[in-house]
């Protein structure tokens, strides 16, 4: 007996003050939770130790349940023990945290406050701060010091993020929701990269645009159009043919699994007009143009709002020209012959001096008629044009009838 009791002298420690420990409940009653927390020892959770216990839970509860609870004091007078739930939770939430930042693990937590330096959320029962800094869906401030004016909408708002950083003796719980966000979003473009398939039609959204294209949000990854693939007329900028949010039907040209590249095109989408302008088109034929681009050696000149044509410096006008611009500028509105087709080569030849000024006369009011139908502000006629009518009407007013070229 003696050396039974020796042993169990020898296994027995004390409780101490902050220690979680596991209990069995032994009864409940109106002054709290009685609980045997082992090692010869009760122990008494009072009602003020238990407010994060909810009605539901608290009404579950009966004896024999296994319940953790932290110890407040190890011993009163009376040899019981002064034991806390709500501490233990938020024991076990650090633990948690603690776990979560060294698995990299994505965690929710709502949104209770902010203040200038970011968010203040509560995760498992602890309360963490998400500098702005860390923050995707806001930025800082314009004016150094001052609350962001987007953070008050993030209050009661769960956010998805990362443990970045635990210290429980500083009480210190840091988050990111853009570490959370780049993963999420690894995760999203993994599944999508299965998905997509080559020379599929897919929906998207304008993302982002540089110099040289624009990235398309598939839902999960960004996608770029070269801005070679914008449109099937020629592209100055991006900005020219798309907007970041603008939603858009997007041809998936090329799907590279090693480097994660996506590569599309929106002009894919429709038709190529090449393939209507031999049909719809012929030489000698005369139609309304308007000029988009100068260059030394002649202007160049959209049809039907689809190709554009070169009308090279020696067909601009029956006199010698030194450049385009003496004869016409950017977005002037001008009578055309046809004066070459060639399909394969993806280009079309222009004139505006071998059109007679009755056939300018005709093709013009025709193209205004229809513009005035659409209410569509179109340029005056260009320089050239407007000296050919006005020499035209002097001499009928002399008499003479006017001479068509």
């Amino acid at each position: 007996m003696g050396q039974l009791l020796d042993e169990s002298e020898s296994t027995y420690s004390r409780l101490e003050r902050g220690q979680v420990v596991d209990g069995v409940v032994m009864s409940i009653d109106k002054d709290g939770i009685l609980v045997n927390v082992g090692q010869k020892t009760e122990g008494m959770v009072g009602i003020r130790e238990m407010r994060s216990l909810s009605p539901e839970d608290a009404e579950k509860m009966k004896p024999g349940d296994q319940l953790t609870v932290v110890v407040v004091r190890p011993e009163t007078e009376e040899g019981m023990a002064i034991l806390s739930i709500d501490r233990a939770r938020g024991e076990m939430g650090w633990r948690r945290l603690q776990e979560y930042a060294d698995a990299g693990t994505v965690v929710e937590a709502k949104v209770t406050g902010f203040n200038k330096g970011g968010a203040v959320v509560e995760a498992e029962g602890v309360q963490g701060f998400v500098p702005l800094s860390q923050l995707s869906q806001i930025g800082r401030p314009a004016t150094e010091g001052e609350i962001n004016p987007q953070l008050p909408a993030l209050v009661g708002k769960t956010l998805r993020l990362k443990v970045i950083e635990v210290n429980r003796k500083r009480n210190r719980a840091i988050f990111s929701e853009r570490s959370a966000s780049q993963e999420i979003r690894q995760q999203q473009k993994q599944v999508l990269m299965g998905e997509l398939q080559e020379g599929s039609i897919r929906q998207g959204r304008i993302s982002g645009i540089t110099k040289f294209g624009a990235f398309v949000d598939l839902g999960g990854a960004d996608g770029l159009i070269h801005i070679s693939e914008l449109s099937w007329q020629s592209v100055r900028t991006p900005e020219d043919v798309v907007k970041v949010g603008d939603v858009v039907d997007v041809y998936v040209i090329k799907i590279d699994k090693e480097t994660r590249r996506i590569a599309l095109s929106l002009k894919r989408t429709k038709p190529e007009p090449w393939t209507e302008i031999a049909s719809k088109y012929v030489v000698g034929q005369v139609t309304q143009a308007t000029i988009t681009k100068l260059a030394t050696f002649g202007a160049f000149a959209r049809i039907d709002n689809a190709v554009e044509g070169l009308i090279h410096i020696s067909e601009l006008a029956d006199r010698i020209v030194q450049h385009p611009k003496e004869v016409v500028k950017e977005g002037d509105s001008v009578a055309v012959k046809i004066v070459r087709i060639d399909p394969e080569r993806r280009r079309i030849g222009l004139s505006i001096k071998q059109v007679g000024q009755d056939e300018a006369d005709r093709v013009m009011s025709d193209y205004q008629g229809e513009a005035g139908e659409h209410r569509v502000e179109r340029p005056a006629l260009n320089a050239a044009m407007a000296a050919q009518l006005t020499q035209a009407m002097s001499a009928q007013q002399q008499g003479d009838a006017p001479a068509s070229k």
